[in-house]
Parts: C-alpha cells; sequence; structure tokens
C-alpha cells in the first residue's frame, strides 16, 4: 500500500519532535502494510521557518536513518500545500513540495473552518501553472459537509479527493460524507495524515479493511501510485450499484 499524506519528517510542523519520534512512526506505519510513505509538512504560514527547497535532503537524511533501521519503508518527499502559501510560492518551491519534485501532483490542503467563496479561485490558479491538485481530508470540512455538491464540482472538473482513514473508518458528518463519496466515485486516494506514534488513529489499511470492496484497496494502491508517478489514474472499479446517490446523479 501507498500513504501520500503524513507528518513523519522531525522538528518541522505539529509532527514527531525529533528523529526518536519519526524512527516509531515510520516503524508503525511499515507494520500495517504501508511501503511508501510521503512527508508532507505543513507549508503555511503558522509553519514559516520550513524550507520546501531542503525537505528533499530531510527525507534523505530519514530514509537513511530508516534503512539503518531495517524498516522496509521508502519516503517520498512533499508538502501539505496552504492555499494562500501556495499563491505566492514559485515556480521552484512549488516543484519541490510536489510528489517527488516531479512538478505534477500537489496535495492541497483543504481549510478546516468554513471556506470562503475564492477557494475554488485559489484551487484555479494553482491549477493553471500546472498542476493536478489532490484536496486532502475535504470530507472534513464543514462546507463541504454542507454542500456536498460544491465538492463534487471540483471533482468534475479534475480535483483528485483524498480521505483520511480515521474519516473512513469514523462515523459523524465527516465519516458519512466519507463512505459516499467512495461509494459514488467521488474520492481517489485513501490516506493516513498520520503525526505521531501511538497516537490510536485509523491506518490506510483499517480504513480499507473498512470501506471493503475493489475501490478501496484502488484509493490505496493504483490510484496512488499514478500520482507518484505523474500519470493518469487508472480505471477504478465500478462502485456497488445504488438505487440514488445522495449526491448528485452520475
Amino acid at each position: 500500500m501507498i500513504d501520500l499524506h503524513s507528518h513523519v519528517l522531525p522538528g518541522l510542523d505539529d509532527g514527531p519532535a525529533d528523529i526518536a519520534g519519526s524512527v516509531a512512526l515510520a516503524a508503525e506505519v511499515a507494520a500495517t502494510g504501508v511501503r511508501t510513505l510521503a512527508a508532507t509538512p505543513h507549508l503555511r504560514s503558522d509553519f514559516p521557518d520550513i524550507d520546501v527547497l531542503a525537505l528533499a535532503g530531510r527525507v534523505t537524511e530519514l530514509q537513511a536513518r530508516l534503512d539503518q533501521e531495517r524498516i522496509p519503508l521508502e519516503l517520498v518527499a512533499a508538502g501539505e500545500v496552504d492555499v494562500l502559501w501556495a499563491q505566492s510560492a514559485s515556480d521552484e518551491q512549488l516543484r519541490a513540495a510536489s510528489y517527488g519534485g516531479r512538478g505534477t501532483d500537489l496535495l492541497v490542503e483543504t481549510p478546516y473552518g468554513d471556506l470562503p467563496g475564492m477557494f475554488e479561485d485559489l484551487l484555479f490558479r494553482i491549477r493553471v501553472r500546472g498542476f493536478r491538485i489532490l484536496l486532502a481530508h475535504p470530507e472534513r470540512n464543514p462546507s463541504f459537509q454542507r454542500d456536498p455538491e460544491r465538492l463534487v464540482r471540483l471533482v468534475e472538473g479534475d480535483v483528485l479527493v483524498q480521505l483520511t482513514a480515521g474519516s473512513v473508518t469514523g462515523g459523524g458528518r465527516g465519516g458519512k460524507l466519507a463512505a459516499r463519496l467512495i461509494a459514488d466515485g467521488h474520492a481517489h486516494v485513501i490516506a493516513g495524515d498520520l503525526h505521531r506514534a501511538g497516537g490510536g488513529r485509523a491506518s490506510v489499511a483499517d480504513a480499507v479493511a473498512s470501506a471493503a470492496g475493489e475501490r478501496a484497496r484502488w484509493m490505496a494502491t493504483e490510484a496512488p501510485a499514478a500520482i507518484l508517478a505523474g500519470a493518469p489514474l487508472p480505471p477504478a472499479p465500478a462502485a456497488a450499484p445504488r438505487k440514488r446517490s445522495w449526491l448528485r446523479r452520475r
């Protein structure tokens, strides 16, 4: 399995404070069956000291330690990009924040509060700079929970959706929206968004088992692999037929 969202790098954001914490988190992730993990620290104004151009080097350092500890996990450099941060970032910085520095795919953070009316425009400004967007955890956002079709319109405009494993396994409005997005084919990736070891948060494997079906497995294997390669997503397994979509008839 592949996990495209984590805060495994030490001492940067709200992830592990030190290398020992990073190693513990990586070992925990590897034990769940994940073999490739993207290191995606927050790139936003409340973490101003993060140098996005140095992230690849930080990943190389941590990878060396994981190899030394014989933890079977391959790290990929990237960032979790705030939409406002992206507006003033240089092309070089955005490329460094993309998966593997390829310059093709960006993980863009969905804010936790109500979305401004210009949110879609901010995403568009990123896309016209040549990036495909993977939108992180939109199911947690109250605006999308109240108006799921707003998110569907983004998906129909070729924005990809990443659901957090904890939403897929959990309940509440976020869990309900996550379940329907999977069932209706409007979600593409399941990721852990893990910050530290021992926190008890659901893993990608937990979410795949909870959601069941080939669509969930595809969201943890084939779809993220295509994103890392900067390639079109392979055809997704058909969702189970249902009488009526609560979002929109296709």
